[in-house]
């Protein structure tokens, strides 16, 4: 066997060709972004808000169904196409990206898991439609990174089984402003957390302020605050629902690529059009160094991810995976837009070229689904366990 053959079949072993199924979707997907996407991510940023009609387009490609079986109704894709539609959608818009993500990994993900055959009877098909719209809430104002935190307590309501009064706060909710159903996490004791199905169009839940932020801005991203609010109880643990996470993490570090992706791209192309000196940017040495280190970090980037996609679905632990391409692609995405901007010039830290709003819209990747300080963290407790 040649030395080609070999590296190709490892290369197969450790990430697997996408199917044709999968592939014709993320071509679709594809198509979605040029027609519907990108076209409209700067009015859609300067409204701080996507149209309510995005959700039902999405929802007719398939967006969210791509991680429900087919015996529930979904489509039941692999996770490595979960992780490219989430790059494709993030080289468009990265805040739309952003809430597919959460939305597919972290609610209709727990859907899929933990809810009884009751709730997902009532909220399944309408969630992949795109005619519910979704949110998971966990952070509040004092409980971030230490999930463990979380105040919002949860008392059974008697005579109502399975039903809860959820009393507390929750802050920094991505598309919490919009969601029809919030998937809550709340305490049903001093040590012990649960997950709860809560729908928003009721007197217990109350909006009270809209987070603006300077990246990612179209997201509805709010704090809100629960006064015996109805909720039904999912029947899982905390951990069996923060596990979602990874598979999250895997989302947002798509989402890392997909920015950072895009960015290459279009430093690419400007060097290769603007000249100073006499010659193209792209034939001065200092920027081909600009250049060759964002092509190698998205390329590293990409394969991380595809490694864990493939690796889930193969069924196998994915907690240090999914932490090493959350880390790296974020980490990527903001070195690789900031060289695009200082390839740009002045021009790209005006409104008028793409790359400034990947730059900070960049920077949540770094934050959202465990920070970087806490993605080393797992990383250095996954290594030290042997």
């Amino acid at each position: 066997m040649s030395q080609t053959q070999m590296g190709t079949d490892l290369n197969q072993a450790i990430i697997p060709n996408i199917n044709e199924d999968d592939a014709r979707f993320i071509q679709g997907v594809r198509d979605f972004v040029a027609k519907e996407v990108l076209p409209n991510t700067r009015t859609w940023e300067e409204n701080t808000a996507f149209p309510d009609e995005i959700w039902e387009k999405l929802g007719a490609i398939g967006a969210f169904d791509t991680v429900v079986p087919k015996e529930m109704g979904g489509s039941g894709r692999s996770c490595r196409a979960y992780v490219e539609m989430c790059l494709e959608l993030a080289k468009g818009d990265p805040a739309l990206s952003m809430n597919v993500a959460a939305v597919n990994a972290l609610v209709i993900g727990h859907l899929v898991h933990f809810a009884s055959d009751e709730q997902r009877a009532k909220y399944l098909k309408p969630a992949m439609e795109g005619k519910l719209k979704l949110a998971w809430g966990l952070t509040e104002p004092d409980a971030g990174s230490d999930a463990r935190r979380v105040r919002t307590a949860a008392t059974p309501i008697d005579g109502d089984e399975g039903f809860y009064h959820i009393n507390g706060e929750k802050m920094f909710i991505t598309n919490g402003g919009k969601a029809d159903l919030i998937i809550i996490i709340a305490r049903t004791s001093e040590k012990e957390l649960s997950a709860f199905l809560m729908e928003t169009d009721q007197p217990g839940f109350e909006l009270t302020d809209r987070v603006h932020t300077i990246g990612v801005r179209a997201s509805n991203t709010v704090r809100f605050k629960l006064t015996n609010a109805r909720a039904w109880h999912t029947p899982c643990t905390f951990e069996q629902a923060i596990s979602l996470l990874y598979r999250g993490r895997l989302g947002i570090a798509a989402m890392a690529c997909g920015i950072a992706e895009k960015a290459f791209e279009l430093a690419l192309e400007y060097s290769q059009q603007r000249e100073q000196f006499n010659r193209r940017l792209c034939d001065m040495q200092s920027v081909q160094n600009m250049l060759a280190d964002s092509g190698m970090e998205v390329e590293a980037s990409k394969l991380l991810l595809l490694k864990g996609a493939a690796m889930m679905d193969r069924g196998e632990q994915v907690v240090l995976q999914s932490s090493y391409a959350k880390l790296y692609a974020s980490e990527t995405a903001n070195r690789v837009t900031n060289r695009a901007i200082q390839i740009h010039g002045g021009r790209g830290m005006t409104f008028e070229f793409l790359v400034e709003k990947l730059w900070r819209d960049a920077k949540l990747t770094e934050i959202g689904e465990g920070c970087s300080e806490i993605q080393r963290l797992v990383i250095s407790k996954q290594l030290l366990r042997g």
